[in-house]
């Protein structure tokens, strides 16, 4: 059994007393600004009840009018947004080129792979090609070439 008391217990029971002694302050001034905060919300009430009494005869209308302008919105957004119909045509279109650019390359490719397998088994592909490109004779051929067109003379500014 403790006849002295400790030293937090004294603490404690002051801290109560001034928390206590704060709380009730706080009380009473809310209980003195309770009526003006009443006082104001029925003023904002009043003010603003205009607005309200149109806001319920017309909110049908208003709702159909936000949802207009929301599916407008978004069918334009569907035309033309960033992926839209516009956007998609132009993409088809892109790749239908691309897809005939390349198979006119994949018929040019079968083309050289063709050239180049008669190049290396068939003479006369070899003999052909060593007459255009090289310019080889036969003996006892004559090969008569054409000269060379004459070039024009510069004309304007070049001149100088």
């Amino acid at each position: 059994m403790r006849i002295l008391p400790r030293g937090e217990d004294g603490l404690r029971a002051a801290m109560g007393q001034a928390m206590g002694h704060v709380i009730g302050q706080v009380k009473d001034q809310a209980k003195d600004q309770a009526p003006r905060a009443e006082a104001a919300a029925a003023r904002w009430v009043e003010r603003t009840r205009p607005a309200w009494s149109w806001l319920a005869v017309e909110w049908r209308r208003l709702g159909t009018a936000a949802a207009t302008l929301l599916i407008v919105g978004l069918l334009l957004h569907a035309m033309f947004g960033a992926n839209g119909m516009v956007i998609y045509h132009q993409k088809h279109a892109e790749l239908q080129s691309l897809q005939s650019e390349v198979e006119r390359l994949q018929k040019e490719n079968n083309q050289y792979a063709d050239q180049i397998k008669s190049l290396k088994s068939d003479p006369a592909a070899i003999e052909k090609e060593a007459r255009e490109q090289l310019h080889y004779t036969r003996r006892g051929e004559v090969v008569y070439v054409a000269p060379d067109p004459p070039q024009k003379p510069p004309t304007g500014r070049a001149k100088n």
